[in-house]
Order: structure tokens, then C-alpha cells, then sequence
């Protein structure tokens, strides 16, 4: 038995200064506002993607191969730009002199540290001037020769060097010499380094070269487009910025609209909007304070504090209203209130703190960093909408009392008299009449929606934060100033897919590390290849690969000095060096062959790559695993790795942090329901109640994401934690109502109707603003704000529907079967007083 606690003495000691001196409650707030004020935008943004790669271990592993491999013949990093040309024929003469004078162009300026240019258009140049050694030689050549040579010329040369045909696109005719479009490739020095993953940094010293290439390009004339990982990055930005413009606005008015029909006073409704204005800001400069960069994931941070903050602002009012009625004074009506709003306030937020901090349980550091910020936020929510709001309320019906000024629309929402007081008992009318078989119905949909919802799938690419390719048709009937941008990055995409041979293999990488110079290294290595999986590309039973033994082997064949140091080191004359592994590495590095071996091979012998050729059709998965598997042959510490690899772990993390944080955040709440209503009312049985209809919107939530096909992304992936958060929200405030209503009733049934009608219709209030104010955001260009915008709104309207019609028939059920205390007695003196009587 949890003993009962007595907090009424804190929540006098709220209230005195509450509704005694609110005027000073209200400065202090402000003061604070202005501690907070210091911290915004201190922090900065990060709109990479990078963020969500950075905390796995295949990430952290293909940084340290970039890092010690990725050498070129600079000291600096590399970055390419790429040239997509698209025309009737990109091989006719104007066009490669566009190509040529594009790239002469880009390397001519300082600024963009051009390094080297390739393209079809100078192969086939130096084919028709052999002497010709720079861009202006080859453009002359092309200028003086006629025509017809020049198609010769393009037979000869793709004739002569097939690799030119993968920047060419599938509709090359060698007989006509004509192809519709083809990639030229321009690599810039990227001084301070400027590798990047498989995620893109908007702080990428590529992007300001590329933005820079795409100005200058565009002076050439021709459909030459610039492509690169600087412009996706830039693009990236864009769009969130440009979403957030166009749904943001639309939000602000929806969610106005709705709190004018729920306030229905304009003094109210100022007050709700700077209490929503106070949680934003003391978020935001919370964030600033911290050092938390805001991202994109982030972006959900707004729209939370939006959804309690509202629902805890028309619960506020609402229930005032309620009470400030006959003569009640201000100053009487707020205490009732506010004894009964800081509990419920108390209990919503430590649920709903629970279910986002359960989010501190994942792998990748920007879902632990919302997990912070969205608990913090609600910390704050609770204490402005839970004591400044009320203290602003009594200054301000005060003063409008002294200047007799006109109330407006004050009735509390979902009275009886009301239609939406008529409507909201649905789910008491149930409980009344079959309450086991809705109960035994409700737990029979809620295993088989879960079991369904549990295959929900979990997905991180960079498509997800691009816009579709071509822009919804709703964007015509937006006005100018919200209107987005033009976005290429898709449209580029799926033109390279669509035009350009993909390749029938891809490459996956192994990252070594351990003393490579004994003896048994290089043969340990070059065996884990024997027998390969099956997305890996075999020859003759072994993988195709490149690594340290593939150069051994490459320079051997043309150096004969050094293929006979390898053949007296070689035991089974296999080709793969067996001793003095030291003098092999040495002589291999003090040679022509340098740069190359140390692309493969560190050089103090500590640590190699090998690249393993894989079909280009292999799923994610099968690649992931194979690599996995072949690493683990390794006799050394090996780490599978690549883009591939890294993009498959960071879903896997996804995955599996939806599926904890939600376990976490379900026993933590229950756990802490059970407890508060143990020490607070002494039924400790009423948390496992309030449990049900989460239980029930989670289910619902899951089921609804995978008939819609969305997966698990690094937005989505919080939306079950979420959903039981806000979820709480609803069931805990109407569960605390009714645990004050069945003290006081004699009927069960009574209890319940003044519960929904009182309680439901400040619900209803708050979950029509929510879900209207932050499914808009379903609107938006970026696809993964748009899915997080409908699940939100999704789970705020689950969790009414659940609270509305489940949680009735589960209180009805709970009052026949556990129910004790005063409500209990007293129904049983009734009844004792009936059977007397009859």
C-alpha cells in the first residue's frame, strides 16, 4: 500500500502568491523572460545531415578512411563539382564548346581552387589535337575542326576508352556520334578539409564553391547544370526554410481562428498567446544558454510546446470560467482552480517530461538533444500556463472589474445546455450499457493494430529532407511572399538515374587496423575475400576487392625488381607477400606506386582499407550484413564501413531508439502514475487506468504509419515517445477531473458526465487548435516535416478520441471492480439506503 501525502499545504502556499500577489509573480516571470532573452540565437543552426551520422561507429570508421586514405596528389582535401549537360546532341560541336568554355570558366577563378577538369568534350579534343595541353589548346582544336571530323573524332575516342561511356547517357549512338546529355567533372583543393560523408554539412566550404560554379556556369549559356553535395546541402536549408515560411503562417492562423472560438474574449486570448510567446522564448534561450544548435530535428520542438501549451492555456481559462460564476469573486475562483489545475498540471507534466526524456536512451546525439530540450520546454510550459498565466488572469479581471468593462463570451466550453455538451457523454452512454464487451473489443483492436503496426519500417536517406521532383499543385494558389523557391536537386537526381548507366557493381569498404606488418598480415586480409557473400561480386571465388594486395600485385607485374622481392617473400606462391611484410611496404612506398599504396594502407602499417565489389541491385540490408560478415573474418580489428553501411546503421539506430524510448517512456509513465496517484489519492490503480488509452493511441499511431508507408526516420522515429506524451496529456486530465467529481458524487455515472462535459470540452478546444495548427504542417515542402506534422496530428486526435470514449469505460469498470475511497463509501451507503427501502 503507497502511503497518501498531503500537498495541499504546497499548493496553498502557490495559491497565496498566485491570487495574493500576482503582481509580483508576473515580474518575476519577467525577469526571468529577460535572463533567457540573452540566450537566443546563441547557439546558432546546423542543417546538415551529418548530425544524425556522427554517434555510429560505421560513420566514425569511414571519417577515419577518409582521413587516413582519401590522398590526392594535393596536401589539401578534395571536393568535385559535377557539369550535367543535357541537349538534342551534348556531342555536336556548340555543345562541347559550351562544356570547354564552362570549365576554362570555373578554372580560371582563383576562387574556386580548381584543381583538375575532366569530360568527354576535352577527351575528345585531345583526340583531335593530340599536342593540346590545356583548355584553351582543346578549344581551338574543337573551334578549327569541321563537323564531320568532330563525329569521327567521338567514335574514336569512346571507341578507344569505353569508361567515357558512363558519362555519357544510355542513349549514346556511336554511328550518329550523338548522346543527350553527358557529366563532366570539375575537383577543387578544399583547404581545412572538406571531405564528406554520406551526410551533407551546410557548413561545407564546397557549398560556397559550388554556389559560386553554378553563377558562373550559368554566363555560358547552354543547359549545363552544377551538381554537387554543396548544393544539395544549400538546397537542404532551403527547403526547411522555405516549409517553415509557407506552413508557419497558415499554422499561426488556424491556430488564432480556433482560440478565438475557444477564448471567446480578447482579453483571454492575449493572455494564452503571450503565455505561448514566454514558453517559446524561455525554450529557445534555454537552448541558446546550453549551446544546442537548433536542426532540423529540432524543428519539432515549436510544434510540441504549441500543443501543450494551448491545451494547458483552454484548461486554465476553462476551468476558471467554471467557477467564476454567481458571486464568486476572482480572487476565490482562481484558488478553486488552481487547486485542482496544479495537480493535474503536475501529473500531465511528469508524464509527458517522461515520455520525451525517454528519447535520452538513444544511440544518435540529436534525438537525445530533442529528448532535452522538448522535456525542458514542457518544464516550462507547466510553470507558465501553471502560475503566470493564472497571475496574470487575476490582475486582469481585476482591472476590468475597477473599470467596468464588458465581458465577452465567459461561459466555460461543453456545458450541458451546449451541442458539443450533448455530444462529448458518447462514451459515457457506452460505459452504461456494455461496458466489458467495449472493453474486451477496445483490447482485441489494440493487440492486432499493434501487432500490425509493429512492422513499421525505419529508413534514413537524404531523400527524405528533399522536396518531390515536381512541386504539389496546391503551390499555384499560394501568394508570392510564401511561395517557395525553385528546387533542382530531385529533378537532378532522377535525370541521372533516368539517362545514366548506374553500373552493374557497387563498393562497400573494410577498415583494418593492427599491426599489418607481421608476417601473416596481408595473407589473413586478402582470405577473408575467399568464398564471398552473396550481394559481393565474385572472380573465381574470391571478391572482387582493392586493397594493399591488389596494388602488390598491380606493380609487380611491372616492376620485375620488385616482383621477385614479392616471389622470395611469397610461401604458397599465391602472389600475396608471407614475410618481411616491413621491407615489402617500404620498398612499395619508395616508389611510383606511393600515392596509390597509400590510398590503402597507412604509412606506419597500422591501419588498411579494402574496397569489396558488390552488386549494384543489392538491398542495403544484404550488403550491410555481408560486409559485417566478411569483417569478422579478420584476424585484426575490422570495422565494416562506406555510405552504404553508415546510411543502414543510422536506420538500425533509429529503429531500435523508437522501439526503446517507447517501451522506456510507457513503464516510466506508468510507473509514475501509479506511484503520484498512490501518494495523491491513495488508488494507485488509477495510473494503470490511464495507461489504456495511451496504450491504445500508440497502437493506432504504429498501424497508421505503416498503411501510409511512412517509416522510422530521424523525425518520425520520436513520434511514438511523442505520441505518449501528449497522449497523457489528455487521458490524465480528464482522469484527475474525475477522481475530484467522484469524491463528491454518489453516482459513478454523474461523475462521469461532469468529467466529459466539463474537462472534455476544454479537450475539445485543444485538440481542435492542435491538430488544425500543426497538420498543416502536413503542407509542408520537405517531406519529412509534412509526415511529422501528420502524425502529430494524428496522435493529438487518437489521444482525445481514446480519452473520449475509452477511458469511460475503463473508470466505469475500475469503480465495479477495485474502486476505493470516499466516492466508493458513499455509493455504498446509497445503495444500502435503497435495498432498506425496498
Amino acid at each position: 500500500m503507497i502511503p497518501q501525502i498531503d500537498v495541499q499545504r504546497y499548493i496553498d502556499a502557490l495559491d497565496a502568491w498566485i491570487v495574493d500577489r500576482p503582481g509580483r509573480v508576473v515580474l518575476l516571470f519577467l525577469l526571468v523572460s529577460g535572463v533567457f532573452v540573452l540566450g537566443l540565437g546563441a547557439s546558432g543552426t546546423d542543417s546538415g545531415t551529418d548530425q544524425f551520422t556522427e554517434d555510429v561507429p560505421a560513420e566514425q570508421a569511414l571519417r577515419e578512411v577518409n582521413d587516413n586514405f582519401e590522398r590526392t596528389t594535393f596536401d589539401d582535401d578534395s571536393g568535385t563539382t559535377q557539369l550535367i549537360q543535357s541537349g538534342t546532341n551534348v556531342l555536336s560541336k556548340p555543345e562541347l564548346l559550351r562544356m570547354l568554355r564552362a570549365q576554362k570558366r570555373l578554372a580560371d577563378n582563383p576562387d574556386l581552387q580548381v584543381a583538375g577538369t575532366t569530360s568527354v568534350a576535352r577527351a575528345v579534343a585531345r583526340t583531335l589535337d593530340p599536342s593540346a595541353d590545356s583548355l584553351d589548346d582543346e578549344i581551338r582544336a574543337v573551334e578549327r575542326a569541321t563537323p564531320g571530323r568532330i563525329d569521327r573524332a567521338v567514335r574514336t575516342t569512346v571507341a578507344e576508352n569505353p569508361r567515357l561511356e558512363a558519362v555519357l547517357s544510355e542513349d549514346y549512338n556511336a554511328r550518329s556520334a550523338s548522346a543527350s546529355a553527358t557529366i563532366g567533372t570539375v575537383t577543387h583543393r578544399l583547404p581545412g578539409g572538406g571531405s564528406e560523408g554520406p551526410g551533407t554539412s551546410g557548413s561545407s566550404p564546397l557549398t560556397s564553391i559550388q554556389l559560386q560554379a553554378d553563377y558562373i556556369v550559368s554566363s555560358v549559356g547552354g543547359d549545363i547544370t552544377v551538381f554537387g553535395s554543396g548544393i544539395t546541402s544549400e538546397e537542404l536549408g532551403n527547403v526547411i526554410n522555405d516549409s517553415l515560411g509557407l506552413v508557419i503562417p497558415a499554422a499561426v492562423a488556424l491556430i488564432l481562428l480556433f482560440l478565438i472560438v475557444a477564448y471567446r474574449d480578447p482579453f483571454d486570448l492575449l493572455l494564452g498567446l503571450v503565455a505561448l510567446g514566454m514558453t517559446m522564448l524561455w525554450t529557445f534561450g534555454f537552448m541558446g544558454l546550453a549551446g544546442i544548435a537548433f536542426s532540423q530535428l529540432l524543428i519539432a520542438i515549436p510544434p510540441l510546446l504549441l500543443a501543450v501549451g494551448i491545451d494547458f492555456g483552454i484548461h486554465a481559462i476553462n476551468r476558471y470560467r467554471e467557477e467564476h460564476v454567481g458571486d464568486v469573486s476572482v480572487r476565490e475562483a482562481m484558488r478553486i482552480s488552481t487547486d485542482q489545475l496544479l495537480v493535474a498540471f503536475f501529473i500531465v507534466t511528469g508524464t509527458t517530461v517522461l515520455g520525451f526524456a525517454a528519447n535520452l536512451s538513444s544511440g544518435l546525439s540529436s534525438i537525445r538533444e530533442l529528448g532535452i530540450v522538448a522535456a525542458v520546454g514542457i518544464v516550462f510550459t507547466a510553470l507558465v500556463f501553471g502560475i503566470f498565466l493564472p497571475a496574470t488572469k487575476v490582475l486582469t479581471d481585476r482591472w476590468r472589474e475597477r473599470l467596468d468593462l464588458p465581458e465577452f463570451g465567459s461561459a466555460a466550453l461543453g456545458s450541458e445546455e451546449s451541442l458539443l455538451g450533448r455530444v462529448l457523454p458518447v462514451g459515457v452512454y457506452v460505459a452504461r450499457t456494455a461496458p466489458r464487451a467495449f472493453l474486451v473489443v477496445v483490447l482485441v483492436s489494440t493487440a492486432i493494430m499493434g501487432q500490425y503496426g509493429a512492422g513499421v519500417d525505419s529508413r534514413f536517406t537524404q531523400d527524405d529532407f528533399l522536396p518531390p521532383e515536381e512541386p504539389p499543385a496546391y503551390l499555384d494558389y499560394v501568394p508570392e511572399p510564401f511561395r517557395p523557391g525553385d528546387y533542382s536537386v530531385t529533378r537532378t537526381t532522377n535525370f541521372l538515374e533516368r539517362n545514366f548507366q548506374t553500373g552493374e557493381e557497387d563498393t562497400t569498404t573494410v577498415y583494418v587496423e593492427g599491426p599489418l606488418h607481421h608476417d601473416y598480415a596481408l595473407e589473413a586480409m586478402w582470405r577473408a575475400g575467399d568464398d564471398p557473400p552473396g550481394s559481393f561480386v565474385a572472380d573465381d571465388g574470391h571478391a572482387r576487392e582493392t586493397s594493399i594486395v591488389t596494388v602488390i600485385r598491380d606493380y609487380a607485374e611491372r616492376d620485375p625488381e620488385f616482383a621477385a622481392l614479392v616471389a622470395r617473400n611469397d610461401r604458397n606462391d599465391n602472389g600475396v607477400p608471407d614475410d618481411n611484410l616491413r621491407t615489402i611496404y617500404a620498398t612499395l612506398l619508395d616508389s611510383p606506386a606511393r600515392d596509390r599504396a597509400l590510398n590503402y594502407i597507412t604509412d606506419d602499417y597500422s591501419s588498411a582499407r579494402i574496397q569489396y565489389a558488390v552488386e549494384a541491385d543489392a538491398s542495403q540490408e544484404a550488403v550491410t550484413d555481408d560486409t559485417r560478415a566478411v569483417a569478422d573474418r579478420m584476424r585484426f580489428e575490422a570495422t565494416a564501413t562506406g555510405g552504404v553501411i553508415v546510411l543502414k546503421a543510422v536506420s538500425d539506430v533509429i529503429g531500435a531508439s523508437a522501439f526503446r524510448s517507447l517501451v522506456i517512456a510507457l513503464v516510466a509513465a506508468a510507473a509514475f502514475l501509479v506511484a503520484i496517484y498512490g501518494l495523491l489519492e491513495g488508488r494507485p490503480s488509477l495510473g494503470l487506468v490511464n495507461i489504456l488509452p495511451i496504450v491504445l493511441t500508440v497502437a493506432a499511431l504504429a498501424s497508421t504509419m505503416r498503411f501510409l508507408d511512412i517509416p522510422f526516420n530521424v523525425l518520425t522515429g520520436t513520434s511514438l515517445s511523442i505520441a505518449i506524451g501528449l497522449g497523457i496529456d489528455y487521458s490524465a486530465h480528464l482522469l484527475h477531473r474525475f477522481v475530484e467529481e467522484y469524491d463528491e458524487a454518489t453516482d459513478v455515472d454523474a461523475a462521469l458526465l461532469a468529467t466529459v462535459r466539463g474537462t472534455g470540452g476544454a479537450l475539445t478546444g485543444s485538440m481542435l487548435t492542435t491538430v488544425s495548427g500543426l497538420g498543416v504542417l502536413w503542407l509542408a515542402i520537405s517531406p519529412i516535416l509534412g509526415q511529422f506534422g501528420l502524425l502529430i496530428a494524428l496522435s493529438v486526435l487518437y489521444s482525445y478520441l481514446a480519452s473520449i470514449l475509452v477511458l469511460p469505460t475503463a473508470l466505469v469498470l475500475w469503480d465495479r471492480y477495485v474502486a476505493t475511497g470516499p466516492g466508493r463509501a458513499l455509493r455504498s451507503v446509497g445503495d444500502a439506503d435503497l435495498e432498506y427501502q425496498t
